[in-house]
């Protein structure tokens, strides 16, 4: 039997997005939406501005939105996708979890909490234990996970399939697409013919997150990674894509040959979301490109190009879809991994 699933914020971007994921998904029902008090009572194809690129599931298209409030939710729902704004998440999703609901939030309030587990499955799984002390700590009978930054996303899988090389210094240097900030985020006479050498709190969270991911949990406590991580975000003309320019020191010496076979070998998951393979190589040192790569492993696959040896020690381009691997996929990867470990 499908676990029956809501949407907090199902009416904006990331929310449609996460509707195309989930109604044709074998391990989940969508079973309650939300959004805000505009938007409740109404059908859903009234209250959402459809934007995606395939129409509106019949099944949802009726399903009334109901307020982001625990009350609205029926109670036989197991799991929530959040995509709520940060400032919203921050204040409703603590409410859901002590309600009893586990969340899985694509938001970014809360990533870094010392108990909340931050997670790309194919990295660190085992970080998904910290919801036993989350839970001990706060009281909870439900949980909250994280998924990361869509750019954080994008560049470590790739530092943790290098990483038996030994992770020293990282310098990253993002060409994010307009999606990323929303449909109202850019405007038309702000990036055509242009590129913004500026995202608000971005480069941040890629210094940040990186080493919660990288980190080594006990059981008890999550130490974070020590390798050095420096960020410069740009917002570029494409629509969909993050393509990333990596620098990477580390303590061994390796070869772009060498890089190039550990890339290839990084495993996935064997959970529904999880492509394979993880990381896709190109020869091609044009590539990979936003238009052309971002939806490999229907959507969720990291491709990486141009390796070689530079000044600062190995270099490469990588490249993800920012809002399938970089967040409504990521939020339901998650909710495969919550479902299998036994926290649903």
């Amino acid at each position: 039997m499908a676990v029956r699933v809501g949407v907090l914020g199902a009416t904006g971007a990331v929310g449609q997005r996460l509707i195309q994921l989930l109604d044709p998904h074998p391990d989940f029902e969508i079973a309650a939406l939300t959004a805000s008090d505009s938007s409740a009572g109404k059908p859903y194809q009234e209250a959402a501005k459809w934007r995606a690129d395939s129409a509106i599931p019949a099944d949802v298209a009726t399903m009334t939105v109901g307020a982001t409030e625990p009350d609205a939710v029926p109670t036989d729902v197991d799991l929530l996708f959040s995509s709520l704004p940060s400032s919203i998440g921050a204040a409703v999703e603590p409410d859901f979890c002590e309600a009893g609901y586990v969340v899985s939030s694509n938001s970014s309030n809360a990533r870094m909490a010392e108990d909340v587990p931050l997670v790309i499955p194919e990295v660190n799984a085992d970080h998904l234990d910290l919801l036993e002390v989350q839970q001990d700590t706060r009281g909870w009978d439900g949980a909250l996970i994280k998924n990361p930054n869509c750019s954080t996303i994008t560049f470590v899988p790739t530092l943790a399939a290098l990483a038996e090389y030994g992770l020293e210094r990282v310098h990253v240097a993002t060409l994010q697409a307009v999606s990323g900030a929303g449909y109202d985020g850019v405007t038309s006479m702000e990036i055509i013919d242009n590129a913004i050498p500026h995202i608000g709190s971005e480069e941040e969270k890629l210094e940040t997150e990186s080493k919660k991911l990288l980190g080594t949990f006990d059981g008890a406590s999550l130490e974070h990674h020590e390798v050095e991580v420096g960020a410069s975000c740009n917002r570029i003309p494409t629509i969909d894509g993050h393509l990333e320019n990596v620098w990477l020191e580390t303590t061994q010496s390796v070869t772009p040959d060498a890089a190039a076979e550990a890339l290839e070998a990084y495993p996935g998951l064997d959970l529904h979301s999880s492509p394979d393979p993880l990381i896709h190589v190109f020869d091609d040192p044009s590539r990979p490109q936003p238009r052309l790569d971002r939806g490999l492993g229907n959507g969720m696959a990291v491709s990486v190009g141009g390796i070689r040896s530079s000044t600062f020690g190995l270099q490469y381009n990588c490249l993800a879809h920012n809002t399938v691997r970089g967040a409504a996929g990521a939020s339901v990867l998650n909710g495969e991994l919550l479902l299998e470990n036994g926290y649903l």
